[in-house]
């Protein structure tokens, strides 16, 4: 569905004859670049669909056509994600080409086709920062999570062959009921393989073309207790954001400010669903959505320029309209500096501006939202 069809207040909107409020600037472009993907994940798609998908990935000039129009947009940082982007022969001439429009750049691969040689190659493109998914602190958990043998022991090598190059690595870890009780381990792992931060991804049911099966989803009090968990090392260790040993950051769970707000610690004007608002997720295909987990169409590159998609989406102007959230969280005081997941209360109801199911707290009785 999209926001014409939801019943909330109308609110503001993008840059138009009307008046309306001009659309923020864009913090992060994430790039599927392509659907090919030498793993099996069991939330991503299968590797035959992949195949087939990625005839119709982007080419080399349509994307760097989508680097020109990100280029008016603030200056976003550019992740190139996949699939796994390392299988794209033209990784270096578009990281490049974002280089020369003073667009700062991630990679995000599995990390097993790194060798010494790719590692150099990596380097010299000098991406900002690069993660690799470890989806479990040793073979069994992360190989059953990936599909494939061996990945586990390869990812580690090519993090070991970036690390030799000082390549900064963060660790991507996608949080479900596989490896939740497991983030001691998870963070051991991720200072022992020297990397800089270790960022929990919290798992989406949904995502572009991918639905995710019940037996890895968390009941709410379980990402209660991964969000939990994270404080309190960040507390251990200093203030969110700074002064942990290792950098930790939740990511798809907006709760997180919900429970640091609840803590006394000062979360400024974080907010914790960006999708839409601050992060866009372009397909490998071209299709535009608010992130990759949130799969409502707001247009295609190929048929429209990606600063006109994020200036003028409806669905980007209702996401941006924090009055416009319905259920508890239309009316949860904390809605200001949290907001819900989108995805997920997608994924439940149909309807993304519903209520973050994932959530178990209670707006106390007439309630107001802290400001945004």
């Amino acid at each position: 569905m999209t926001a014409l069809n939801h019943k909330g207040r109308q609110g503001a909107g993008p840059t138009g004859p009307t008046g309306q409020k001009p659309a923020p600037p864009l913090r992060m472009l994430f790039w599927e670049s392509t659907a090919r993907c030498n793993l099996a994940c069991v939330h991503c798609r299968r590797l035959d669909v992949a195949e087939a998908a990625a005839k119709d990935d982007l080419t080399t000039e349509e994307f760097r056509r989508v680097l020109d129009s990100a280029a008016t947009l603030g200056g976003p940082v550019v992740v190139f994600s996949g699939g796994e982007p390392l299988l794209r022969d033209d990784w270096e001439t578009l990281a490049a080409h974002a280089a020369s429009l003073r667009l700062p750049t991630a990679l995000a691969t599995n990390g097993t086709l790194i060798d010494d040689a790719l590692a150099g190659r990596i380097a010299a493109a000098e991406f900002r920062r690069v993660s690799v998914s470890l989806d479990g602190p040793d073979a069994a958990s992360h190989d059953a999570f990936r599909g494939v043998g061996g990945a586990f022991e390869a990812a580690l090598a090519g993090i070991a062959a970036l690390r030799r190059r000082d390549v900064p690595v963060q660790i991507n870890a996608t949080i479900a009921a596989h490896n939740a009780a497991r983030l001691d381990e998870l963070y051991d792992l991720a200072r022992s393989v020297g990397a800089v931060a270790l960022h929990l991804f919290l798992l989406v049911p949904v995502g572009c073309g991918v639905r995710i099966a019940e037996t890895h989803q968390l009941a709410p009090a379980a990402y209660e207790r991964v969000l939990n968990w994270l404080l309190d090392r960040q507390q251990g260790g200093g203030t969110p954001g700074g002064g942990a040993v290792l950098e930790l950051k939740a990511t798809c769970a907006p709760h997180y400010y919900r429970l640091a707000a609840q803590r006394g610690l000062d979360v400024g004007r974080s907010r914790g669903c960006l999708c839409g608002v601050s992060v866009v997720f372009v397909s490998h295909s071209g299709e535009v959505f608010p992130c990759g987990y949130l799969p409502v169409h707001c247009g295609s590159v190929r048929r429209r320029a990606l600063a006109d998609i994020w200036r003028g989406s409806e669905v980007f102007a209702a996401l941006r309209d924090y009055d416009r959230l319905g259920g508890k969280c239309g009316r949860c005081e904390f809605g200001g500096v949290c907001g819900g997941c989108r995805a997920r209360a997608y994924a439940l109801t149909g309807d993304y501006l519903a209520a973050e199911p994932a959530c178990t707290h209670r707006p106390a009785p007439g309630a107001a939202q802290s400001p945004a």
